[in-house]
């Protein structure tokens, strides 16, 4: 017990000595050394790992500390708690690394997080662990009688896996006088001990031995094996088999084929007959190389591999038919040939990288192999210089890739990176590995929307939650950068605000309406969509979308004039019977509320009372006589006139005229005179009543007459005043100066109308109040007091209409000639007028109309003659009011000619325009030239 404890203390300071001469060299040349005996249990501490990568033990888990090792079992590992490095299992010198002098076991420490290597080196020391072994535990030696002392003959190899002074040191061989046993010099390998014949035999005295031979080595404690030989004294065979050379060496390449002979050895022998008769044979059976025992020839029975074993040793032995025998070595060396491609194994790393990554950021960590040697095991890698990576050589045959570049997963999102592993071997070897690096999004791409601004056009009349456009915003991200939401932008209409007007589905971008839109109140919308992203931060753009409301034709025309009387009677025209064909005898006047197309309108006859009498002009709604009138034609003449717009279906509506056919007011009560009274007790008193309206008339006539002159003055002293005040009138409204030239021709040419009603039971006159050339009353101011409007106080009237405020007139609403819409019926020809082509004048005019028509309707602007006319004329009274549509006065015409009167120098049915005074020809004299 003691020899053992003492070499326990022995292997205890060497095991410190190692320790600190591995840290001392660590420090200093860069691998980590430390060295342990073999044959340690499991779990045995072999060196402070921690100490020397300076870390903490409990570091060493949190930075992922690792063994990295190849090709072999795992000998070592580590213990996170203490720090320590320690065996992972019994460790066999021997199989290890045999008969080496120095046995070296070598791996790397792997710092995962910082992808750091650290080379580690463990020496493994020798322990006598084995004795001496014999191939054979018994041999038969055949000795010639006439052995010369000094001989010496081969015995059974011996072979201890030990090394050093614990590998076989001597043998020892049982008492004899004739032998004894010599082993040859031999620095590693098998020893073969040498039978050494002492003195001369001599078979007659003894023909047999029987010796005991031990071998021993030189551990402690000391270790030996034996072993028995049989030494047979032969008769007189003088020679032996001698090899023609001690030592054969070849040299061959690892790719040689099986069966190919490598060299072939030879032996003679100096005797005769079968004395000379040699066989050969292999002292160890070899599986590599097989011998043909006749000739000598070794050949390959395995293929070769220059990795497993680079140089063979064999053993060849001649022996003749009695037994004489003699030995060679054989030394094959295997050539390399480049027969192995390089290995390319990842060792750790990751297969996904954000697209924000920096360039420098470690991708991968891998590791390249060649089992040849020389140029042919020197590998270098490289990947291609078209990817933004790049690879860094490491230690020990390692490679880091890294980005140089930064990385758009919108253009590349996959990267296939092969590494080309290429020997330097003649010719040379490569392998390709392939790393496939996912680019991870970031949310750095807004949501886009393919046009900069979108028109839509709705028409109107829409069902309410219908949808009406689409809009998509396309976001390159992935996942959730790349979920778009849409939405409005705030904003109001009219008012109101806009998303009580329309909305939009957040997740498909559908806009939808929640009104029917009615084009003569809102004719577009102005709204932006905004696109969000579902990202961290959210990204956003917007876009204009423009809402354009369509007209369609759900307007009815409306009839301006002739307006249907309050009371239910019907107004009478005046067509005097010496009128000549073409004779202007009244005007239809309509608009249509909606626009272009829809708003055309054509007047048409719809119904006659004398059919052929009068004509209707398509275009112009003109009631023109179509022939002379006859002494034979009828008093009373009922015209029903149709407005018809030009939509899809049309619209149209009726309007019935009555037309008294008559030269004058007198004719007109003389014929009326003149017909049938009616029997009943109603009629009786229309004589009185006829009476008591010419009468009133003719008072009227010359208090108008009157009045007219005093404006007239009133008027010359105003112009006076705006002049001296540059154009600038304070107290006049703009109602009160409008279209005064034009009305004043008028006025100046007619000084009463008549209106008859013939439809009731009592024919009546209605006698129209005075129409004025400077002044437009508002019904605001003065209103009607009696519906014969017999009376009114006109100074009373014209001083309240200057107590308004108003402001100044535009010049800029008046229309030339060329610019009315076709509505106003200024054209020259009565059916062959075209329809404006511009349609924004149409529709400009036809919106100041219905406003004018809305506050007509109303009641709110009338100037004598009955509810809703212009104070020109109780018969020639559209619902609107000069202080609010710009100058209609091409819709009044005078009774009794063709002409109409207009604002600008105009064609009145082919003639030219009167003076801007006024025309000043009676209304006689206007049929009769």
């Amino acid at each position: 017990m003691e020899p053992l404890q003492r070499c326990r203390q022995r292997y205890s300071g060497l095991v410190l000595l190692f320790k600190l001469l591995g840290t001392l060299w660590g420090a200093q040349a860069g691998p980590i050394s430390y060295s342990i005996p073999e044959e340690l249990g499991k779990g045995s501490f072999v060196g402070n790992i921690s100490k020397d990568l300076g870390l903490e033990p409990r570091e060493l888990a949190e930075h992922g500390v690792r063994i990295v090792s190849r090709g072999r079992t795992q000998l070592f590992a580590l213990n996170l708690g203490s720090g320590g490095l320690v065996t992972a299992g019994r460790i066999d010198r021997e199989e290890l690394c045999a008969q080496s002098a120095r046995c070296l076991v070598s791996f790397n420490i792997l710092v995962e997080d910082k992808l750091n290597l650290y080379p580690i080196e463990v020496e493994i020391l020798d322990i006598n662990d084995n004795a001496p072994q014999f191939l054979r535990e018994e041999l038969e030696v055949k000795i010639l009688e006439n052995a010369a002392p000094s001989s010496r003959f081969p015995l059974m190899e011996v072979y201890d896996p030990d090394v050093g002074m614990n590998s076989l040191q001597g043998f020892k061989l049982s008492g004899n006088r004739h032998f004894s046993v010599h082993m040859p010099a031999k620095a590693h390998g098998p020893k073969y001990p040498e039978l050494v014949l002492d003195g001369a035999l001599d078979r007659e005295g003894e023909a047999i031995y029987h010796l005991v031979l031990t071998a021993m080595d030189g551990g402690d404690p000391v270790r030996s094996s034996v072993a028995r030989i049989l030494i047979t004294v032969l008769d007189v065979n003088d020679n032996a088999p001698v090899f023609s050379q001690p030592i054969y060496s070849v040299s061959v390449p690892e790719n040689l084929p099986v069966g190919t002979p490598v060299l072939s050895v030879n032996a003679t022998d100096q005797d005769e007959g079968v004395h000379a008769d040699i066989t050969y044979s292999f002292v160890r059976i070899s599986k590599i190389f097989c011998l043909n025992n006749l000739t000598g020839e070794i050949s390959t029975s395995a293929s070769l591999d220059y990795e497993d074993s680079t140089y063979y040793e064999l053993d060849v032995e001649a022996r003749d038919r009695p037994g004489l025998q003699d030995r060679a070595k054989v030394l094959i060396t295997v050539l390399d040939v480049n027969d192995n491609v390089p290995e390319v194994v990842v060792t750790s790393g990751s297969r996904s990288v954000a697209e924000s990554t920096p360039p420098g950021t470690v991708i991968a960590l891998f590791q390249v192999y060649d089992q040849d040697s020389g140029l042919n095991g020197l590998v270098t890698c490289s990947i291609s210089r078209s990817q933004p990576f790049e690879l860094e050589k490491s230690v020990d045959n390692y490679y880091r890739l890294v980005t140089n570049a930064v990385l758009d997963r919108e253009q590349i999102s996959l990267y296939n990176i092969t590494v080309t592993a290429t020997d330097k071997g003649v010719p040379p070897l490569s392998t390709e590995m392939l790393i496939s690096i996912n680019v991870a999004d970031t949310n750095d791409n807004p949501p886009a929307f393919p046009q900069s601004s979108y028109s839509v056009y709705v028409p109107e009349n829409n069902p309410r939650g219908a949808s009406i456009f689409s809009v998509t915003a396309h976001d390159p991200d992935s996942d959730e950068n790349a979920q778009v939401t849409y939405s409005l932008a705030e904003d109001t209409i009219q008012g109101a605000p806009l998303s009580s007007y329309v909305s939009i589905n957040s997740d498909t971008g559908i806009l939808y309406a929640l009104h029917s839109f009615d084009y003569e109140q809102l004719r577009d919308l102005q709204l932006r969509v905004i696109a969000h992203d579902s990202g961290d931060p959210p990204l956003s753009n917007n876009v204009s979308l423009s809402i354009f409301v369509l007209d369609q034709n759900d307007n009815a025309p409306e009839i301006l004039y002739p307006a249907l009387p309050t009371d239910g009677s019907t107004g009478v025209e005046l067509a005097p019977r010496s009128a000549e064909p073409g004779y202007l005898v009244t005007k239809v006047v309509a608009v249509d509320r909606d626009s272009g197309q829809n708003a055309w309108l054509s007047y048409r006859l719809l119904k006659a009372s004398e059919p052929g009498l009068f004509a209707v002009g398509l275009h112009t709604g003109e009631v023109r006589t179509a022939r002379a009138l006859l002494d034979r034609d009828a008093l009373k003449q009922n015209l029903v006139v149709a407005v018809q717009d030009h939509g899809q279906p049309p619209l149209s509506a009726t309007v019935t005229l009555t037309v008294a056919v008559a030269d004058s007011i007198p004719d007109v009560l003389a014929d009326l005179g003149s017909l049938e009274v009616p029997q009943d007790s109603d009629a009786s008193g229309l004589t009185l009543y006829l009476v008591v309206a010419v009468t009133s008339v003719s008072c009227v006539f010359l208090a108008f007459v009157i009045v007219l002159l005093a404006l007239r003055v009133r008027r010359w002293y105003t112009s006076r005043l705006l002049q001296a005040a540059g154009g600038e009138l304070p107290h006049v409204s703009a109602s009160q100066l409008v279209g005064v030239d034009g009305v004043k021709a008028f006025l100046q040419t007619y000084s009463h109308e008549v209106s008859l009603t013939a439809d009731s039971r009592k024919s009546h006159l209605i006698f129209p109040q005075p129409n004025y050339a400077d002044t437009l009353i508002s019904q605001e101011s003065c209103e009607k007091k009696d519906s014969l409007l017999t009376s009114i106080d006109l100074y009373e009237c014209k001083d309240e209409m200057q107590s308004i405020q108003q402001a100044p007139p535009n010049t800029d609403w008046r229309f030339s000639q060329a610019q009315r819409p076709g509505t106003s019926g200024s054209q020259n020809g009565d059916e062959t007028g075209t329809w404006p082509n511009n349609q924004f004048d149409t529709e400009m005019l036809q919106a100041m109309i219905l406003a004018s028509a809305s506050e007509a309707a109303d009641g709110s602007s009338t100037l004598g003659g009955g509810a809703g006319t212009m104070g020109l004329s109780a018969r020639y009274g559209p619902q609107f009011t000069l202080q609010h549509v710009p100058d209609y006065r091409q819709n009044v015409y005078i009774p009794g000619s063709n002409a109409t009167l207009t604002n600008a120098a105009g064609k009145r049915d082919g003639k030219a325009p009167a003076s801007g005074n006024g025309n000043k020809k009676k209304s006689g004299k206007k049929e009769k030239k």
